[in-house]
């Protein structure tokens, strides 16, 4: 049994990553000991930008003993291969969103580490943050009664217009309910319960789309999925929920509202670590605002958390288990579009244990 800091590397030196760099170099439970790229030289930049020993392939970092969780930041089609091959030499793994691109993939990835004894993780952690726990505890103290139905909402107009390199985001396994959708649905599912059944219907708008920033602005390139998707959710412990996520809307909306027997709850944003929290009761003329408390520290929490969970013999709370239920819902989401129907989820994934008020990222708890 290892002790003191757990060592992790990161594979795929992209946008995301400086976020996962920034904390997990930070927090004095985790040691950020490689980074990893198709692309060695970014690869080598980021290790130099963070103090990070280790650059390379992802040979050389899976090769290094003393790593022990691999951070999976690599596009959507890689993230299957990716966890498989650190699965296969013996690191646990905690991935980026969506946990693969297919449910078989997923299933096969968390049974070969079951069988490894390794822990798979993975994004999103944001429902780990101030804003989504407190409203988790504000919904367990029966601040709205019994929940009856939530309405979620994501538009925009998609994120051609900042990403330099968008175009895996409208490939499979990305798009607004792929790439977007796992920030709600976590956040749901977290606070209400896995789901059941799934009714939905997509909507592709155009087949091309246009770079509008960085070297490659003005370049056009192929949408290959629905980039408006409208999702009808029940909830196995009774509520129900009504979704959208889309790529398409000029109006840019957020939005995550609980309705209860007794008041609704507004939820923050599921795609940050903040408040503002609010409610409303059946007679109240005006929302009020609710105390929002716990970490806003920012992405790597997830990793963080599952260090700690890993030294402490813990379920981690940002499991595998509950990226599979995300996935499974997302891609029953798609399947009941094609098909006109409600379908099937399977509701095994076990509860989410709410992260203490008081849990510090900053505060070293392994030696």
């Amino acid at each position: 049994m290892r002790s003191g800091p757990v060592g992790v590397a990161v594979v795929g030196a992209g946008v995301i990553s400086s976020h996962y760099l920034r904390h997990l170099s930070d927090f004095p439970d985790t040691r950020v000991l490689g980074v990893a790229d198709l692309d060695t030289g970014r690869a080598a930049a980021a290790a130099r930008e963070y103090d990070v020993p280790v650059s390379g392939d992802v040979d050389t970092v899976l090769a290094f003993p003393e790593v022990e969780i691999v951070v999976n930041l690599t596009v959507p089609a890689a993230h299957a291969s990716v966890a498989m091959a650190a699965v296969r030499a013996g690191k646990h793994v905690y991935g980026e969103k969506p946990l693969t691109l297919d449910l078989a993939e997923g299933e096969k990835l968390l049974a070969e580490a079951d069988a490894r004894g390794l822990r798979v993780g993975n994004a999103p952690d944001t429902f780990l943050g101030a804003g989504i726990q407190s409203a988790v505890r504000a919904l367990r103290a029966g601040v709205i009664g019994t929940p009856i139905a939530a309405t979620t909402m994501m538009q925009n107009l998609g994120p051609e217009s900042w990403h330099p390199s968008p175009e895996f985001l409208y490939q499979r396994g990305a798009g607004p309910l792929f790439d977007i959708g796992p920030y709600y649905l976590t956040a749901l599912v977290s606070l209400l319960g896995p789901a059941c059944q799934v009714a939905a219907t997509t909507r592709r708008t155009g087949t091309h789309r246009v770079i509008g920033s960085g070297p490659k602005a003005g370049t056009s390139f192929e949408v290959e999925v629905p980039t408006h998707v409208t999702a009808l959710i029940d909830f196995a412990e009774g509520p129900t929920a009504s979704s959208t996520f889309s790529f398409d809307s000029p109006l840019r909306r957020t939005m995550i509202e609980i309705t209860g027997t007794e008041g609704t709850l507004s939820v923050p944003d599921p795609n940050t670590f903040v408040g503002p929290l609010l409610v409303r009761g059946g007679r109240d003329d005006e929302w009020r605002e609710l105390p929002v408390e716990g970490t806003t520290a920012g992405r790597g929490l997830g990793v963080l958390d599952m260090a700690r969970s890993l030294r402490a013999g813990t379920p981690h709370r940002a499991s595998g288990a509950l990226a599979l239920h995300v996935l499974e819902t997302m891609t029953a989401i798609i399947e009941s579009a094609e098909r006109g129907e409600f379908l099937p989820v399977r509701g095994d994934v076990p509860p989410v244990d709410s992260l203490p008020e008081t849990w510090d990222p900053y505060a070293p708890t392994l030696v």
